[in-house]
Formats: structure tokens, C-alpha cells, sequence
């Protein structure tokens, strides 16, 4: 479809003070009767809000904020970014303490494109027109200063228009490119209404294209799912669910495992803190099938030889191995080690005990960033402690020099499942206070 040559945008001017439980379709149709097929009509959500009784008595609008609020992604001191009960991700959960009298608060719509779809139907009634309504809120965005309208709501819009498939002017093929239509509708009404000129209200004519005569999809598919957000947590959000949501994947599928995600992790890894400025990491990726299946034969056997020393019956033997089949498992294997690079000899059994301490202490925080860091990229772990139990049989398959220590093996691979459900633990069960 070529593109239109012009198009118009106007305010609706004299509408009253909106109240509850008020006919808003009734209220614009007799403001702006010439309302035509094709147009597209722009309708600020505080109206919308009035007129459903979404104001709500707030001495405290944080307490309204908290009851709006699904999920925090981002806090900086009192400013709140959240996903609200309506999936919108936004600032305060789009509670707002403006045009409204003192000590109240305006809450979105419940359900906006069921507020829009309620005006189309209403000024059809009405007028007997068909057009679309975009029912339009302020956001700020990621990565820009100032503020925008928004739909957070549409009937009869197509919201996206989407050009995957086509070419530009130049015969390039277009593979990303779905234009958020209802977004520059909204913004374009914005600019005619204003913040605080008391004109909720704006009327787009000459793009008749963009009216979708089976009511469209609603502005919910605007809103991108989890799968699909890059940037569904600030900064200190994300590293806090990444280190609570770390689990001990026990189960891994097929699926191969990005190579550069596990270096991006003991990327991670080395920034753990050490003594005396030393780097006690050492991180062996195992990437062939081959190497990791000559590792874990080799230390499969030296495990037997250890448990029939130790007098066990070859039915317990084998119950073991089975249990520790989670590294054969993984379809990636990392093997950490310490080294003692840069550690200080002191000719004292207490303070050479004390001295290796802070290197292993070091050399778990780094493990621990690791799996940390591996959680971020979506992937599952498992640190298993048996190479330490026979650390010689590990470097000789592995060819490590003799001052490598094996630390364990993390195994690592895309879940196979959801992980159980981790017991609440209360952190003051583990705090001593002096």
C-alpha cells in the first residue's frame, strides 16, 4: 500500500469534566459530530479512567503503586519501573496523582482495549461511523530522554504493520521491520492535545489504512513477551534473580550449548575477588564428546577402585555411579582449578594452612560467579566435587601441569525441565549480629 500523501490531527475541544460512570462515546460524538469512516480517534487514558471509576482514595501513593505492581524490573531510590497488572512495563505502574483531585489517585483502565473497543462501539451507535480508537497513555523509553504517548489500548487499529518479507527502495530484503503504527498515532495526537492544555481528546483523518474493519487485535500485542524482551530487568534486578534463580540442573536436553556464552561466564569468573592480586582460575572446557567421555571413564574407574577399597558391595557401587551420571549427562563440561600463582610461603604450618585458604575461598568465588554468570545466559549447572577425589587421574587425562588443582566439575547444558521448588530459606536464620 503507498504511503498517504497528508494527513490531518486535531483536538477535540469542549468536552466536560469527566465523571463516573459518564458515556464517553455520547460525550465525544456531540463534541465532534463531523467524526467520518477512516478516522482515528485518540482518547487519553485519565478520561477513560474517570469514567470507569478507576479513582481511588491514596494518602500514600506508593501503597497504590504496590497494589498495581506485578513485578519490579527496575528501582533507583524512590522511582519504581514495574510490569503492572495490565502487562504494561512502566513507571509507577501508571498510577498517577495528576487531574485528580487531592488525596485521590487515577489507575489504568482494567482493560483497555475493552475501553476502546466500548467508544468504537459506542460513537458506531452514535454516528454511525467507522473508526478506530486508541486509548493512549504517557511513557517514558529505554535509552531516550523524555516522554511520548503511547496506545495502550486500540479497537479497530491495526496496531503493527508489519513489513517483514518486502523490500526497501533499494531491493533490500526487510527482515526485522514491524512499524508500531498505534505508537506514532498516539504521539502524533499528543502534540495537539498537550499535558495540560484539558483536550483528552484528538482525531487523526486521512489515514484510512490504518482502521481495520474487523476491530483489529487490540494493543496488547504490542507488549513483548518474556521470551522475546533483551532487557526485561535493570541491572541490579537481573543480577539478583540470576543469583537466586541459579539451581542445580540435574537434567539436560540435547540442545548443543553456545561455546561463547560458557567464555562469557569465566569472563565473569576472573573478576572474583583474590589475594595479593593474584588470578588462582584455571577453567578447562571440555567441547568434544570424546574428551569428556575419556575424563569421566577415567574417573569412573578410580571411583570403583575407591569405593571396593572401601569395602562397598558392587549393588552400592553401582547405585553411586548412577547417581553421579549427571556429568555424562551434559552435553558441556567445565573443569575449574585452583592454582597457587603468587602465594606467599611462610615457613609456618598455621599460616601456609591459612594462606591456601584465602586461594580455595578466592577460587570458589570465582566458581561461584561462574555459575551465576551461565544462569544469565539460560543455561543450567551442576558443580559435582568428584575430581577432587582424584585430582591425579584428572590432570594426567587432561594434561594439566602438576600445580593444577581440579576443583570439581560444573556440567552444563540447557534444562530438561523446571527445577522443584527451592525451600524459603530466612536470612536471619544465617545472621549473627555483634
Amino acid at each position: 500500500m503507498s504511503a498517504p500523501s497528508g494527513f490531518r490531527v486535531w483536538a477535540v475541544p469542549g468536552l466536560p469534566e469527566i465523571a463516573r460512570g459518564d458515556d464517553l462515546a455520547k460525550l465525544i460524538a456531540a463534541a465532534e459530530p463531523g467524526l467520518a469512516d477512516g478516522d482515528v480517534l485518540l482518547v487519553t487514558s485519565k478520561i477513560v479512567s474517570k469514567a470507569e471509576g478507576r479513582v481511588v482514595e491514596a494518602a500514600d501513593r506508593e501503597a497504590a503503586i504496590d497494589a498495581e505492581t506485578v513485578r519490579v524490573v527496575a528501582r533507583r531510590g524512590a522511582l519504581r519501573i514495574v510490569e503492572n497488572r495490565q502487562g504494561l512495563v512502566m513507571a509507577a505502574a501508571g498510577v498517577d496523582a495528576s487531574n485528580t483531585p487531592s488525596g485521590t489517585v487515577l489507575l489504568l483502565p482494567e482493560d483497555p482495549d475493552g475501553s476502546a473497543r466500548a467508544i468504537r462501539d459506542g460513537l458506531r451507535a452514535a454516528l454511525g461511523v467507522e473508526v478506530g480508537v486508541l486509548v493512549t497513555d504517557t511513557f517514558g523509553r529505554p535509552w531516550r530522554a523524555g516522554l511520548t504517548d503511547v496506545a495502550i489500548g486500540a479497537a479497530g487499529v491495526r496496531v503493527l504493520d508489519d513489513l517483514r518479507g518486502g523490500t526497501d527502495a533499494y531491493g533490500n530484503p526487510l527482515a526485522a521491520t514491524v512499524v508500531a503504527t498505534a505508537d506514532e498515532l498516539a504521539a502524533a495526537g499528543d502534540l495537539v492535545k498537550g499535558k495540560a492544555s484539558g483536550l483528552p481528546v484528538a482525531v487523526v483523518r486521512g489515514l484510512p489504512h490504518v482502521v481495520a474493519e474487523d476491530g483489529g487485535e487490540g494493543a496488547r500485542v504490542m507488549v513483548r513477551g518474556a521470551r522475546d524482551d533483551m532487557f526485561r530487568l535493570g541491572t541490579s534486578e537481573a543480577i539478583r534473580q540470576a543469583v537466586t534463580q541459579r539451581r542445580t540442573v540435574r537434567a539436560f536436553t540435547d540442545e548443543p550449548v553456545d561455546a561463547g556464552a560458557v567464555r562469557r561466564a569465566v569472563a565473569a569468573a576472573v573478576t572474583a575477588p583474590a589475594p595479593h592480586h593474584t588470578t588462582p582460575w584455571r577453567f578447562v572446557l571440555l567441547e568434544s564428546g570424546e574428551s569428556r567421555t575419556r575424563l569421566l571413564d577415567a574417573m569412573r574407574d578410580a571411583w570403583i577402585a575407591d569405593l571396593r577399597r572401601d569395602g562397598k558391595s558392587e549393588e552400592s557401587i553401582a547405585k553411586r555411579v548412577r547417581r553421579g551420571e549427571v556429568l555424562r549427562d551434559a552435553p558441556y563440561l567445565v573443569v575449574p582449578c585452583l592454582v597457587m600463582d603468587g602465594s606467599h610461603t611462610y615457613g609456618d604450618a598455621r599460616r601456609d594452612a591459612a594462606e591456601r585458604e584465602m586461594f580455595v575461598v578466592a577460587t570458589g568465588a570465582g566458581v561461584q560467579n561462574f555459575l551465576v554468570a551461565l544462569a544469565a545466559e539460560r543455561l543450567g549447572s551442576a558443580w559435582v566435587s568428584s575430581t577432587m577425589f582424584c585430582r591425579e587421574v584428572v590432570r594426567e587425562v587432561l594434561e594439566l601441569p602438576a600445580d593444577w588443582d581440579p576443583m570439581g566439575a560444573v556440567a552444563v547444558g540447557h534444562p530438561a525441565g523446571e527445577p522443584r521448588p527451592r525451600p524459603e530459606r530466612e536470612a536471619g536464620a544465617f545472621i549473627e549480629v555483634r
